[in-house]
């Protein structure tokens, strides 16, 4: 308490001097509107300012908890997406699967939707895998069709993925014929251009125009009669003068294989039978 006393008697000229700065302030802003209207917007900018300092500091040390929350939401659409996609991808199977109508005569036919998750186009003899194997009914030499044509035969076959030999493939050959003839040929790649193949041994008296369709002629087990596979571009030379050549533009667009699906004919079974014992 004496050194309260003590400070007020040292310091009474400057306490003195600061209440009448004080009262004669009060009196100056609060008597002359002008006064006081310079007081009220300099205090408001000064408070301003402090406010302003103090929401930044504040703030810093909110950061890891802000932080922290994004990375809480950010976790959250993140799951959000990939529950998402799982059913776009889940509905556009079953799109695809109501979709796919190639031709009539595939009613007829089971047929199992299967994924690409590899396919070639640039090699000399080219493959297709799909996620579906041995577990899914899949069994070697089903016909592959797409919602535009024909893609190609199974060939091997695993617990859960099968290799499909494409009609990018030299070693795959099929039978067709010009839609509205009897007559028929064999379909190959020749290797040039992924959307084009060969339609060979066609007798010289097949009557033919460019834009004719070609279909599979039903003579196997694998394709039923009246698949589409192209379109006729023109006449290539053959130097057999009983038989022509024809260049097909394929209808499938091997580049941009997303689903295709297998043909199972119910029948396989009872024409690989009487095939066989023929032979015999």
């Amino acid at each position: 308490m004496r050194n309260l006393f003590n400070f007020l008697l040292r310091y009474r000229a400057w306490i003195v001097f600061m209440v009448y700065v004080v009262i004669s302030c009060a009196l100056l802003f609060d008597r002359n509107p002008y006064q006081h209207h310079v007081y009220m917007t300099s205090a408001s900018a000064v408070s301003g300012g402090v406010y302003d300092v103090a929401n930044s500091v504040t703030g810093y040390f909110h950061l890891r908890s802000i932080n922290d929350d994004l990375q809480r939401r950010n976790a959250q659409l993140e799951s959000e997406v990939i529950a998402l996609r799982s059913k776009v991808d889940a509905l556009e199977l079953d799109i695809s699967a109501d979709s796919m109508t190639v031709a009539e005569p595939l009613k007829e036919f089971d047929f199992i939707l299967a994924p690409v998750i590899n396919n070639s186009i640039t090699h000399p003899y080219n493959f297709i895998t799909i996620s579906r194997g041995e577990a899914d009914g899949v069994i070697p030499e089903m016909g592959v069709v797409d919602q535009n044509g024909v893609v190609g035969v199974v060939n091997v076959t695993g617990k859960n993925y099968s290799r499909i030999i494409s009609l990018l493939n030299p070693d795959f050959r099929l039978s067709c014929k010009l839609k509205g003839s009897d007559v028929f040929g064999s379909l190959v790649w020749d290797g040039r251009n992924p959307r084009e193949a060969l339609l060979e041994e066609l007798p010289k008296h097949t009557v033919f125009a460019p834009g004719d369709t070609i279909i599979t002629s039903g003579y196997s087990a694998v394709f039923p009669e009246g698949i589409p596979v192209g379109t006729v571009r023109c006449n290539e030379r053959n130097s057999d003068d009983n038989f022509f050549t024809l260049r097909v533009e394929l209808l499938t667009d091997f580049s941009k294989l997303s689903t295709v699906r297998l043909v199972v004919s119910k029948n396989r079974d009872q024409i690989k039978a009487i095939e066989t014992s023929a032979t015999k």
